[in-house]
């Protein structure tokens, strides 16, 4: 065609009207064609065209629909349907994707080559002024303003965009996901994609013009001149997939989205939400003054293609252009389609006419709608071939596939992937003499499609848009003030209808109540909440601390309302409040919350710590003593003894006097205060160490009555001693009851060996094989062995008399159920293998006697036996006979120097003994300063350990000794025959003396004289 007729570039950015005034251009002439990127666009300016001069003279042309009637004036085209027809006028807008990497060489070749007979007008970009002069010889420019300012307005999060904004997502997930996001936070909103038909695109978009949604969320194609009332437009995103790869938005396609803000002449911002980032202040400058980088390549794809064979055309296709200003795009989707159907033999043969190469050609450009797979869409390209190679695709076949696409049942993904079908055989049906009846294909295609997107629009609404808020928010641009009230047990209504309810001090909405439904509600609700608000808080001020409560969680609770948590204070013993109140409510009243609960919590932790606090608080506790009391402080009143085993040894007997006056124990294994170890303070411990180590998930303490708990290696570290427990093999037992298992444990031989005794069993609640785990745990050996049981029946262990004046250990409550229950299970132990035994002796077939009866066989018991096995150090294990080296604790029996008649203290560890092991030279003073005679005195003793002494239970060595270190016997015990030993090794024996020696003739001449 001869450019002989008037080429304008009428250039500038968004909003400046220049698809109106190619219009009006248009309808100025007799004839003419205007090309759309986008046959939404496309479907847009028909019917702006028809409103004027009518349907029998306007035709519309995409790839998909085609209205073409008798005296057609005017043609409306998708860019790549373009009709090559001798119009009088000629206007292709968005020139500016001349530069796309994929359909750029179709607006290039419209570039160069179409031409109106008059005028030709090239609408875009001002970024293409260079090229366009470089590439159109003659042609003039003009440069059109924009009618509104646009400026830059941050990052908003969706629950903050103002209404009438549109979200742009660059895919169909993100579109959907935002558009629920938009729903439950706004109430509703419009979806528009490209990938929408007309209809459904239409429907959605006159639901936002009417006002029934105040958001629209659509893909980039609201770009490409689609004029709607946007006032905001959000990125939430700032790249895109382009077919290959994902790639940063170009500044002017940013630029060309963005100037959809702002209609006519009121003013329209843009931002970013969700995931994307804030814009560059240059890239910022840039848009809001439309100033970009001018486009320096254009895609370009040979027009002049050769259709000999198939070879020709492909070389045709990839041809290089011949102009600096021109670029090969990247291989096409039909280029790729032709390629891969040449390589099928069955393709191959039947290409042997150029007019079979132009056929194949065209039947390549079918668009891949459904985008499956490039193999299937070659696939159903090859098909399609072979029916128009034998005359055209059948009826009955194309029935087929259309009857199964006619569904309108199904969600939103079912119906577009229907919609992406019945669009390929829409375009099938379009193309002149592909099928046999073209006006019934037509109209059968186009009305599943309408179908189709009826459906999708009805499932779109349902599923994105709330009614009831629709509603509301009518009633509330009416500036009608809603009725609200609270009733006695917090549920809040609006207009009769229920709202939702008031937790504490914080506003549950319905949760069935959505978006701008549920933010009318609560701003309705709020209004009659203020005066009740501060009824509540007087109210909660002046409650007892008997209403309130903390959980193992660190929550703070008013009856069952929240109302706060604990968080972590300047000490463990002095942890901060964070209240539960809305915004709405105000500062006064979060303060007198916060106010109120820092009491509670101050005062929980005075009570329950009170021996520590005033341990903490003593000024008379000097130097190591205060130390050592800054160090039980900080571990919240249990200290593992091994972690401070040097520090013990360092304090003399007037700091541990100081200590004991507060309670302090310095047990065996664990330093604790015995009132510490209590449920309530172990609870409210664990919670605040759980602060103070910033955990996420506090650990929970054990349930009270426990003597042992599973010993779990996943909990952590440190719980089982701030829960009052010391892991030993695979339970841990309670601390206090440790202490009383080790006093019963001095009195044995942990080097011969020694068996466990019914009480043993009885203060750990353990059968015989679970205690010789436990003992295990300690560090002794345990052996497994039998013996044949005693004729007279053994009774089972009776429980100490309780609250008996001369116990110095009453058993408590739980502990009596515990004696009990080891009774029972050691009865059913009994029962069971006495029965076993018999069962056994019977299968065995033994002798008879004179009488016939069988002899009893000999009943056996099965029992442990317990040695002191320490660790070794390092590699080398310990010699024979041999002491263990390093810390006291790991040591075996050694002689104590506080028993008179020097037996050994057996199965203690040095610092673990009674009296600490520190002053033990002979005469010297005791851990009280008193004499060592008077402080063997009973009362003395029970002082000592009341409160917190060192040893406390039952059988203890200086415990069960009278004066002048005699046994001492309770009531309803046996009393010992005999002297009672405590030696560790059997005695040695006396060497014989040599008469011959001297020292033999001067005894006996001494004891003649």
């Amino acid at each position: 065609m001869q450019d002989r007729s008037r080429v304008t570039a009428v250039l500038g950015p968004t909003n400046t009207g220049k698809t109106h005034y190619a219009i009006e251009r248009m309808l100025a002439h007799r004839t003419g064609v205007i090309g759309l990127p986008l046959r939404l666009l496309a479907r847009e300016v028909y019917d702006r065209i028809v409103k004027t001069r009518g349907p029998s003279v306007v035709a519309l042309i995409t790839g998909e629909e085609r209205i073409v009637p008798d005296r057609v004036q005017y043609w409306v085209a998708t860019t790549e349907a373009m009709p090559e027809v001798g119009a009088d006028f000629v206007a292709i807008d968005e020139i500016q994707l001349c530069a796309d990497p994929e359909r750029g060489h179709v607006f290039t070749d419209r570039l160069l080559h179409m031409r109106g007979l008059h005028e030709t007008l090239l609408l875009g970009s001002d970024t293409m002024r260079p090229a366009i002069a470089a590439l159109v010889p003659s042609v003039q420019f003009m440069r059109r303003e924009r009618f509104s300012t646009l400026s830059w307005a941050g990052s908003k999060k969706i629950s903050r965009m103002p209404p009438r904004s549109a979200i742009v997502c660059f895919s169909v997930d993100e579109v959907y996901a935002t558009a629920e996001l938009i729903r439950r936070q706004k109430g509703g909103c419009a979806v528009v994609m490209g990938a929408l038909s007309p209809r459904t695109r239409n429907a959605q978009v006159a639901m936002y013009q009417q006002g029934e949604v105040d958001y629209l969320v659509a893909t980039d194609a609201i770009g490409m001149g689609l004029n709607l009332d946007i006032r905001h437009v959000a990125f939430s995103a700032t790249e895109k997939f382009d077919g290959r790869r994902y790639r940063p938005l170009f500044p002017h396609e940013l630029g060309q989205i963005a100037g959809r803000a702002g209609r006519h002449t009121e003013p329209g911002t843009f931002g970013v939400t969700g995931d994307a980032g804030p814009l560059d202040e240059g890239l910022i400058e840039a848009i809001e003054n439309h100033r970009f980088q001018p486009i320096s390549r254009l895609m370009w794809r040979n027009a002049a293609l050769e259709f000999g064979t198939v070879e020709r055309l492909i070389a045709s296709l990839e041809a290089s252009p011949g102009s600096e200003w021109l670029a090969r795009g990247r291989e096409a989707d039909d280029l790729r389609a032709l390629k891969a159907l040449t390589t099928m033999p069955e393709i191959r043969d039947r290409v042997t006419h150029p007019k079979d190469v132009r056929l194949l050609w065209d039947v390549c450009r079918i668009p891949d709608f459904r985008s499956i797979s490039p193999a299937e869409h070659s696939t159903m390209l090859a098909r399609i071939y072979g029916f128009l190679q034998e005359g055209g695709v059948p009826g009955d076949w194309l029935a087929t596939q259309v009857s199964r696409i006619d569904k309108t049942a199904g969600d939103i993904d079912t119906l577009s992937k229907r919609l992406a079908y019945i669009r390929t055989w829409t375009y099938v049906a379009q193309r002149s003499g592909w099928v046999s009846d073209e006006t019934h294909w037509r109209a059968e295609t186009r009305a599943v499609e309408d179908r189709l997107s009826d459906a999708l629009h009805a499932a779109l609404t349902q599923r994105f848009v709330d009614r009831r808020t629709s509603v509301l928010l009518r009633r509330l641009k009416q500036k009608e003030s809603l009725l609200a009230e609270v009733n006695d047990k917090g549920e809040v209504t609006v207009e009769g209808e229920f709202a939702g309810r008031l937790e504490g001090f914080r506003f549950r909405a319905d949760p069935n109540a959505t978006g701008d439904e549920a933010r009318m509600l609560s701003r309705a609700a709020y209004e009659a909440l203020r005066p009740e608000f501060h009824l509540r808080a007087d109210r909660f001020y002046n409650a007892p601390d008997t209403e309130l409560d903390f959980t193992e969680q660190g929550g703070l609770m008013w009856g069952s309302s929240a109302v706060g948590k604990l968080v972590k204070g300047a000490e463990a013993l002095k942890p901060g409040v964070e209240p539960f109140v809305d915004e709405e409510a105000g500062p006064e009243i979060a303060e007198k919350v916060r106010r109120r609960l820092q009491h509670f919590i101050d005062r929980k932790v005075a009570t329950a710590f009170e021996p520590l606090l005033a341990l903490k608080n003593d000024e008379t506790l000097t130097g190591l003593a205060r130390g050592f009391a800054f160090r039980l402080v900080e571990a919240l009143g249990v200290l593992p003894r091994e972690g401070v085993a040097n520090e013990v040894k360092e304090l003399d007997q007037d700091a541990r006097g100081h200590l004991r006056k507060h309670g302090v124990r310095f047990g065996q294994f664990t330093i604790f205060q015995p009132a510490l170890l209590k449920p309530a303070p172990t609870r409210l411990r664990l919670v605040l160490w759980g602060l103070d180590q910033g955990l996420s998930e506090f650990p929970e303490s054990p349930p009270p009555g426990l003597v042992t708990i599973p010993n779990l290696p996943d909990v952590p570290k440190g719980y089982y001693t701030l829960s009052g427990y010391h892991p030993a093999g695979e339970r841990a037992i309670r601390i206090d009851m440790l202490e009383r298992l080790a006093d019963m444990l001095r009195t044995q031989d942990s080097r011969a060996g020694f068996e466990a005794t019914p009480d043993m069993l009885s203060i750990t609640g353990m059968t015989l094989e679970q205690f010789a785990g436990l003992m295990g745990g300690l560090g002794y050996r345990a052996e497994k062995a039998e013996r044949p049981k005693a004729r007279t029946e053994v009774a089972p262990p009776a429980p100490p008399a309780p609250e008996d004046a001369d116990h110095e250990h009453p058993l408590t409550e739980e502990e009596s159920v515990l004696a009990a229950e080891t009774r029972a299970r050691w009865e059913a132990e009994q029962a069971a293998r006495k029965a076993a035994e018999e069962a056994a002796a019977a299968e065995a077939g033994e002798g008879t006697t004179a009488e016939g009866e069988q002899p009893a066989a000999p009943e056996l018991e099965v029992f442990y036996t317990f040695t002191w096995a320490p660790r070794p150090r390092g590699n080398r294990r310990p010699e024979r006979g041999e002491r263990p080296q390093g810390d006291r604790q790991d040591r075996g029996p050694r002689r104590d120097r506080d028993n008179p008649q020097g037996g050994p203290r057996q199965g203690v560890p040095a610092e673990a003994g009674g009296r600490d092991g520190a002053a033990r030279q002979q005469g010297g003073p005791r851990d009280d300063g008193k004499p060592r005679g008077e402080a063997r005195r009973r009362d003395e003793n029970r002082a000592d350990r009341q409160g917190g002494g060192d040893r406390q239970g039952q059988g203890g060595e200086r415990q069960d000794r009278g004066p002048k270190g005699k046994p001492r016997f309770d009531k309803g015990k046996p009393r010992h025959e005999g002297p009672k030993t405590f030696e560790a090794r059997p005695p040695r024996p006396e060497k014989k003396v040599d008469p011959d020696s001297p020292f033999a003739i001067l005894a006996s001449l001494k004891n003649k004289t």
